[in-house]
């Protein structure tokens, strides 16, 4: 157990709504602290995102002095002792110290405390179960400031325990030591995970997905997904084979192009080999119908740009859009071996950033002044002009776009004559 005043000058905790939240709630006999992955990232030198404060007092006394003090409060979580104060736009979580009297997968029965030790003992992992006061001390009692200075993801006490508590820990583990862990995974927290993967089945896919997308743009990744499937773990998620080979190269490509990383695109890499594999991940990870079309469309046929010209290409970009055309690219590129130095896959990759497809120039009026009715006829023969002028190369002078218009009316009245 340690007291180090490691953020004694940070800026974000000794000034703005955290430290108004912090001086509202020390006060009367009562105490609160910043608390978990804050903490944990401003040990690391990384900006604080959310800020979650634990306090010694009660849900209705931090509504109570918040309503006094004209702060706006949202009972977010109140039967688990989780209140969200509002200052300027900005949320604060306020959680009452906690320890669990009973757990039952993600759910948990609590008493609440004003024990820091206990509550900092019913966390995940230790570089997460450190606390900071508002003088910038953090309070340290399960070795996390040690753990986090080697960058090692550890399970508070026992990892099998931790993990029975809530399953969703195993994929915490996973996407907390790519995002801030180095070198291999804890060993024990690793063999726990692998102990406890038949729980994996009974989380929910939201929250499945919301860890899997987080653990997918992390800085390892890559490491932590081979990790994963060697354990057996990946599979039984996405319910078929993982491919860590391109997730590996889809990750290497989008650094040397430089895009951000695209958590959906990563995903693809490591689970669709076709349609049907992307049609199974959104459903069993119950994607948004946005990230699941995305998933359909890098599915389809992505294996054809091994063979594409840059001719080819443009009629695909016209087809597919930009950004559709650039995921299936990339995963393309990634799945035919993801060779980050080849110029003809980042030639590819970069057509719509030189070219845009212009629009089809061709109207129903050009052909009704050939005589066409309007109807069923006039739609097919707009299909066949525009299927022979992507053919063609997007010409669009006069000659060549009259040339074309001719030639799909003839053919739409000798069929209609047959």
């Amino acid at each position: 157990m340690s007291a180090e005043p490691l953020l004694a000058n940070a800026p974000w905790l000794t000034s703005g709504g955290t430290a108004r939240v912090l001086a509202l709630l020390n006060a009367d006999g009562e105490e609160a602290r910043v608390v978990g992955g804050a903490v944990r990232n401003a040990l690391l030198g990384l900006v604080p995102v959310d800020i979650d404060i634990a306090t010694t007092a009660r849900p209705d006394e931090v509504i109570r002095r918040a309503r006094a003090a004209g702060i706006k409060s949202v009972p977010t979580g109140i039967d688990h002792g989780t209140v969200t104060l509002v200052i300027d736009s900005h949320p604060y979580e306020v959680t009452t110290l906690r320890e669990d009297t009973e757990t039952f997968g993600r759910k948990a029965r609590v008493a609440f405390g004003r024990d820091w030790v206990k509550d900092a003992e019913r966390r995940d992992f230790t570089m997460n179960g450190l606390s900071a006061d508002a003088a910038g001390v953090v309070h340290d009692h399960v070795g996390g400031i040690a753990d986090a200075k080697a960058r090692r993801v550890r399970f508070i006490g026992d990892p099998d325990q931790r993990i029975a508590e809530d399953y969703l820990r195993i994929l915490r583990f996973f996407r907390i030591h790519a995002a801030f862990g180095a070198g291999e995974p804890d060993r024990d927290g690793y063999l726990a995970c692998i102990r406890g993967r038949a729980g994996l089945a009974h989380l929910s896919a939201e929250r499945v997905r919301m860890e899997m997308l987080k653990l997918l743009v992390a800085h390892g990744a890559s490491a932590a997904a081979v990790a994963m499937a060697d354990g057996g773990l990946l599979q039984a998620l996405v319910g078929g084979v993982v491919y860590t080979g391109p997730l590996s190269a889809m990750i290497a490509i989008e650094r040397e192009l430089g895009p951000p990383a695209s958590s959906t695109r990563r995903l693809a890499a490591l689970t669709v080999a076709v349609t049907e594999d992307a049609r199974r991940v959104a459903t069993r990870l119950r994607l948004s119908n946005a990230e699941a079309k995305a998933l359909d469309s890098m599915g389809h046929r992505w294996w054809r740009f091994a063979t594409k010209d840059e001719a080819k290409a443009r009629r695909l970009l016209y087809r597919l859009g930009a950004e559709r055309y650039h995921d299936r690219v990339l995963l393309g590129w990634a799945r035919n071996g993801g060779d980050v130095g080849s110029s003809r896959w980042r030639a590819l990759a970069e057509l719509p950033q030189r070219w845009t497809a212009p629009k089809f120039p061709l109207r129903a009026a050009d052909f009704i002044a050939r005589g066409m009715a309007e109807g069923p006829a006039l739609g097919h023969v707009l299909t066949l002009a525009e299927d022979a002028w992507l053919a063609a190369d997007f010409p669009l002078e006069e000659a060549a776009l009259a040339s074309i218009a001719d030639q799909a009316a003839a053919r739409i009245s000798r069929d209609e004559k047959h």
